[in-house]
C-alpha cells in the first residue's frame, strides 16, 4: 500500500494504490491522520480508486481512520471505490456508515 496526500481547499485527499492489506503502511497512515488532526485538518477523503485489493486490515484502517477523524468534530468519506471493493463495503454493512461517492468534486462538496 502507498499513498500520498493533495490538498484542495481545506480538504485534504488521501490517494491510496496498491494493496490496502495493513502492515506498517497502517501506522503510517494513522500517523498522518494524527498529524492532520493536530493541524486542524479534520475533513479528508480516503480515495481508493487505484486499491487493487482490500482485506479486513484495510477496513480496519478505514474504520479507526473514521473514528479518528469524527471523534475530533470531522469525517473520512470514501471516493472512487471498485466494485470489489463496494461489494466489500455492502457485505460488511460499512456502506452505512462511510459516505461513498464517485468522484472527488462530489466528496468535497458534501462537506459543505
Amino acid at each position: 500500500m502507498e499513498f500520498k496526500q493533495r490538498e484542495v481547499q481545506d480538504v485534504v485527499i488521501v490517494e491510496f494504490s496498491g494493496e490496502l492489506m495493513g502492515g506498517p503502511d497502517a501506522s503510517a497512515f494513522k500517523q498522518q491522520l494524527y498529524n492532520l488532526v493536530d493541524q486542524g485538518k479534520t475533513k479528508v477523503i480516503a480515495d481508493l480508486s487505484n486499491v487493487d485489493r482490500m482485506n479486513s486490515s484495510g477496513l480496519g484502517i478505514l474504520i479507526s481512520g473514521l473514528t479518528t477523524l469524527r471523534n475530533n468534530h470531522g469525517d473520512l468519506k470514501l471516493v472512487g471505490a471498485t466494485e470489489k471493493i463496494e461489494n466489500l463495503l455492502i457485505i460488511t454493512k460499512l456502506i452505512k456508515i462511510f459516505d461513498s461517492f464517485k468522484t472527488v468534486d462530489e466528496a468535497i462538496r458534501s462537506f459543505s
